[in-house]
């Protein structure tokens, strides 16, 4: 266990029994607990295997190269259309934790040798993804602003457009846009920004 990580699962409320269990069976095989992007993140020599996050519905085991993964329980779930790379594990209740426990370790210690495979998942590259009339505007108000996005890693840059695009609303989407301008023109990514509220936010808890 890693002490940094300690305040997750002191912190969370609904899902508390649930990720404590997960985090056990994650140790059980010999991972590396680290602490990214706000939650534990397990790893294999430096590399990113699988991510304890929760959400309203469900809390979950992300696996980051999931779509590579075999899955002869059926329980990886691509979380929408644009996930390329990972697939998620959902449990809604202790219950589903331990009924699949054993299953769960031979997922994970599959996402270890697809890891040490050196295997890439096949992604799309970034003028695949669709570039809202919004952020189009925004780029010819601002060419400094286009210039910082063209700057940004291909990963970053498709997380934002993926980020703008959500929205139905074109106000949604022009907020969206507004709110992370200070962010691409200082080359940070959504991950990055996510990373920084939330330790800002635990900083101010604690």
């Amino acid at each position: 266990m890693n002490p940094k990580v300690d305040w997750f699962f002191e912190k969370e409320e609904k899902w508390k029994e649930e990720v404590r269990e997960l985090r056990r069976i994650v140790l059980e095989c010999h991972l590396t607990e680290d602490l990214k992007w706000g939650c534990p993140c397990y790893t294999y020599e430096d590399k990113n295997i699988i991510l304890i996050h929760v959400f309203k519905e469900y809390c979950a085991f992300l696996l980051f190269k999931g779509a590579l993964m075999k899955d002869p329980k059926g329980i990886l779930i691509q979380q929408t259309e644009n996930v390329q790379a990972a697939r998620q594990i959902r449990f809604t209740g202790l219950e589903d934790i331990l009924k699949l426990e054993s299953d769960l370790k031979k997922y994970i210690f599959q996402a270890v040798e697809v890891e040490e495979s050196g295997v890439k998942v096949p992604l799309k590259e970034t003028k695949e993804f669709p570039m809202t009339e919004e952020l189009e505007a925004k780029f010819k108000e601002h060419p400094a602003l286009k210039k910082a996005f063209e700057a940004l890693t291909p990963g970053r840059q498709r997380a934002y457009l993926l980020h703008f695009s959500q929205p139905k609303q074109a106000k949604t989407r022009e907020s969206r846009i507004e709110k992370c301008i200070p962010y691409i023109l200082d080359g940070k990514g959504l991950n990055d920004v996510n990373e920084y509220l939330i330790n800002k936010k635990k900083k101010k808890d604690e």
